[in-house]
């Protein structure tokens, strides 16, 4: 047996509530390692002495190049546990608690594992509509200054003395004008980056976090935007940016100008007195900022008052505009205490309000109900782009990377990642791919993987981009074809993900991964009330030829497919199939 190889953790992924009534526990092993996986579990404020436990079997949930993903799901379990395994591999058995592996069992219950209590405040509640959204992120400079028009040019404007700059036109009304296009396109949530008051066009060097700039329009263009976006059932999501502010927000500037006796010197990290808005981009400033950024002063939200002052920007957005959550920008570099303050200021107004952080790694730190419902899967990207994009990983690697991300969260919260190819800060996966038929199989696999899909704005038109000016250009309007074979694409995918349940909150399996292929098979499974299964299976195929698919993955409906005929998968083809099984141990049959 393969014992360095185990692992369990307590009171995380590894086991947790989905609800007050079931609880999850994982366990992970050396691939193919173990025959047999079973938890025994007891209360553990049971009377007897030893604890009375019962045995429930764990099966493989998921597997990677190294390891197998036992799990199993405890229905109305006690709410105090205390659990151990038994593992088998064929040639011994033994017995795994406490970090420990041994060959019998103990009285003292406090050595077991533990879940000392499955508290309704420590499950992990992303907003449920999260599960069916569609998300279109917009950069505002970039996308309409009217209806179906950008004007292209950009313009200065003043807000308290301080000049504020536009580079494209594009504007709070042009968005709003737009939202027939958007419904058109299917999506029912947009996220828009920073809208407030800030000097370039950006904005993320932000002066007054109260008002809308001016580049972009007034406080009312915005309550419209909400009215119209809402009365079309459409999600309003706006950017937060927390981290650091502009040189001209009132705090650093009153530092700039009174030094030591600001009343502000505690906003602000490293000051070196005095402090001085250095010309010279290349010279490092005397306090902190974001990155190297000498225009944008790092904040210290640790400080009492400064954190309840953007507690009160969080509040007010939602409080008097209705938005619908938060995307918090460099979300990791904030301490923690502010974003649990956070969380709670903005829950108390709206406890269906989503907050999604920009976290470009692994971010399990910041998704256990206390700070974020979600974050910017930057790593569903990666992954993507080299299977997609680079070609450089084969189907067993890419589905081994992919499965490493959704383990290392609980269910809800994969859920509720926000899934995306492109964003503003990154080139458009379009030019990442070596043609066109690769980059339409990446969608495919956005719009049917779980989470939040977020497509950039004018993905759906085919931009492309390396450098920052191209992946930010204008939306095409001019050139835009509803008609073309990738807006019908997006079209169709986003539409099929919000008619069919089962790609919303279905559970997730591999079904064809290979070593040395590059196709890639899975499903998407779903318990009816009845006890059937609905499954949709879905199968790309990234190799330049045709290639057979296993007939007996090939039963049922054919929802949708491009280039299937005969059991033979044409090269960068794609097929979804539904399914129907009486029962789960039926779904499971063809699993090995």
């Amino acid at each position: 047996m393969n014992r360095s190889a185990v692992l369990h953790i307590p009171m995380s992924q590894y086991a947790y509530g989905t609800d007050e009534e079931h609880i999850v526990i994982r366990l992970r092993a050396g691939r193919g390692d173990l025959t047999e996986c079973r938890l025994h579990y007891g209360d553990r404020a049971c009377r007897l002495t030893p604890v009375l436990f019962t045995e429930q079997k764990m099966a493989v949930v998921a597997q990677t190049e190294e390891f197998d993903y036992w799990e199993t799901t405890l229905e109305h379990p006690y709410k105090r546990l205390c659990y151990y395994f038994t593992l088998s591999d064929g040639r011994e058995e033994v017995l795994y608690y406490g970090e420990r592996f041994t060959d019998h069992t103990v009285d003292d219950r406090s050595e077991y594992y533990q879940l000392p209590f499955n508290h309704r405040a420590d499950i992990v509640t992303p907003p449920e509509w999260a599960q069916n959204t569609i998300i279109y992120n917009i950069f505002p400079d970039s996308f309409a200054t009217e209806y179906r028009y950008l004007c292209g040019r950009g313009e200065e404007k003043e807000w308290g003395g301080v000049p504020t700059r536009g580079k494209l036109g594009g504007t709070i009304r042009g968005i709003c004008e737009n939202v027939e296009y958007l419904k058109n396109l299917g999506v029912n949530a947009i996220y828009i980056n920073p809208i407030f008051v800030a000097g370039e066009y950006h904005k993320y060097d932000l002066l007054d976090y109260f008002h809308i700039d001016p580049c972009f329009g007034t406080d009312d263009d915005f309550h419209r935007l909400i009215d119209v976006f809402h009365a079309n059932g459409l999600k309003v999501i706006i950017d937060g940016v927390f981290n650091h502010c502009g040189w001209y927000f009132f705090a650093f500037d009153d530092v700039v100008k009174k030094g030591e006796q600001s009343a502000y010197r505690d906003w602000f990290y490293g000051l070196t007195y005095p402090v001085m808005r250095p010309e010279d981009p290349e010279e490092y400033p005397g306090y902190e900022c974001f990155g190297y950024e000498r225009m944008m002063p790092k904040l210290n939200l640790a400080n009492p008052e400064t954190a309840e002052y953007f507690c009160k920007v969080g509040r007010y957005w939602v409080e008097k505009f209705h938005i619908d959550g938060w995307r918090l920008d460099v979300a990791s570099e904030i301490n923690d205490g502010f974003w649990r303050k956070f969380r709670e200021s903005v829950k108390s107004v709206d406890p269906d309000a989503i907050l999604i952080g920009e976290v470009w790694e692994s971010a399990a730190h910041w998704l256990d109900g206390t700070m974020f419902d979600s974050t910017m899967n930057y790593d569903f990207r990666k992954h993507c782009r080299r299977f997609f994009g680079e070609q450089t990983a084969d189907a067993m690697e890419f589905d081994s990377r992919i499965t490493d991300m959704r383990m290392r969260y609980r269910k809800q919260t994969v859920y509720a990642q926000l899934n995306l190819l492109d964003s503003h800060d990154v080139s458009r996966f379009r030019s990442l791919c070596r043609d066109e038929e690769s980059f339409r199989l990446a969608v495919i696999f956005q719009m049917t993987f779980p989470g939040m899909p977020s497509v950039f704005y004018g993905d759906e038109a085919g931009l492309t981009g390396i450098l920052e000016e191209e992946y930010r250009q204008p939306m095409p309007w001019d050139t835009l074809d509803e008609s073309s074979p990738l807006f019908l694409l997006y079209q169709k995918a986003i539409a099929l993900r919000k008619r069919e349940r089962t790609l919303r909150r279905g559970e997730y399996r591999t079904l064809l991964a290979e070593p040395g292929s590059r196709v890639y098979g899975y499903e998407r499974y779903l318990e009816e009330e009845d006890g059937s299964i609905e499954s949709i299976r879905i199968f790309l195929n990234m190799e330049e030829e045709t290639v057979p698919l296993p007939e007996e993955l090939l039963g049922g409906e054919n929802l949708w497919q491009e280039g299937l005929k005969e059991g033979q998968l044409a090269a960068k083809g794609f097929a979804l199939i539904r399914t129907r099984a009486v029962s789960y141990t039926h779904l499971r049959a063809h699993e090995t």
